[in-house]
């Protein structure tokens, strides 16, 4: 079995505490040469210029290769647009489109009168600005707002006729969720190879529970029992530890060679599992960093 390609996700920093410690994930992580990093959007948009200025302050002082989120909510096509131009300025060659989340103040997302409505319209215009390498969003369990199981296999099939590069994943926890839905997509003809899954170290259980709750996330039964008495024996690390490595284990067996970990800007489980899957640091990089 052959050593994974990497990638992380970060979110900007909203105060100093918060921007210390993407810094320390950061600097912790980039040793491991991951092929990208991304940087995401907060809940409606909330965070565009915190994203930005993580992205290229990333780019810079780190030398990796950055992925920058960008959605289509509360924003004009010229506003969405200004920002592609700005990032293809600074240098960022990869963007993670997504439609987006509502704002907290919208039971649904709402298209901005002048903007993107969908993905799909935001993936064509980037796609037609020849600039970028363009990742998108996969469901590998029905979104929320799926007519029904196969809507999203339908939905992703278009976006890569749009001009996606590559698919990112939801996270979920059991392998066999990842490789059926990977399966339903090679059956409508998209290639398996171009969707890679998103892996979520458990740094803390009920704050993923509720999450995975909110993604319609199928949560297997014994993981809140296995969390609780990891957590009274002071062993939540080890267990956590121990299910991403299997997960990802039983995923690279399957053929998976990408994994994109979803770090919450807390980086020590990510970086246990990515040495226990044999992808080993750049001692010179540790030593920089």
């Amino acid at each position: 079995m052959s050593t994974p390609r990497i990638s992380f996700e970060f979110f900007p920093p909203k105060s100093l505490d918060a921007s210390f410690r993407l810094w320390e994930t950061v600097r912790m992580l980039a040793p491991l040469k991951p092929g990208f990093v991304s940087v995401t959007y907060g809940a409606g948009g909330t965070t565009r210029k915190l994203t930005h200025e993580a992205v290229t302050t990333i780019g810079k002082q780190f030398g990796l290769n950055v992925a920058a989120h960008l959605t289509c909510v509360d924003a004009s096509r010229a506003e969405t647009m200004e920002i592609v131009d700005s990032y293809a300025t600074a240098g960022v060659r990869e963007i993670v489109a997504l439609r987006g989340d509502a704002p907290k103040d919208q039971a649904r997302f709402t298209p901005h009168p002048e903007g993107f409505a969908n993905a799909l319209e935001l993936i064509e215009a980037l796609a037609e600005t020849g600039k970028f390498t363009l990742r998108v969003g996969a469901y590998p369990e029905p979104h929320p707002e799926a007519a029904d199981d196969m809507a999203d296999v339908r939905w992703l099939k278009r976006k890569f006729a749009a001009g996606a590069d590559n698919a990112i994943t939801q996270f979920f926890f059991e392998a066999d969720t990842f490789l059926r839905f990977r399966d339903a997509c090679v059956r409508e003809g998209i290639d398996g190879s171009k969707i890679i899954p998103g892996i979520v170290p458990i740094e803390n259980w009920q704050g993923i529970r509720k999450f995975a709750t909110a993604c319609n996330t199928s949560i297997p039964a014994w993981m809140d029992d296995a969390f609780d008495k990891a957590k009274r024996d002071g062993r939540e690390d080890l267990l956590a530890t121990a299910i991403c490595t299997e997960l990802c284990d039983k995923l690279l067996a399957e053929g998976v060679n990408d994994l994109h970990f979803y770090t919450l800007n807390r980086p020590h489980l990510t970086r246990d599992v990515c040495h226990a899957l044999g992808v080993q640091p750049d001692t010179q990089l540790e030593n920089v960093a």
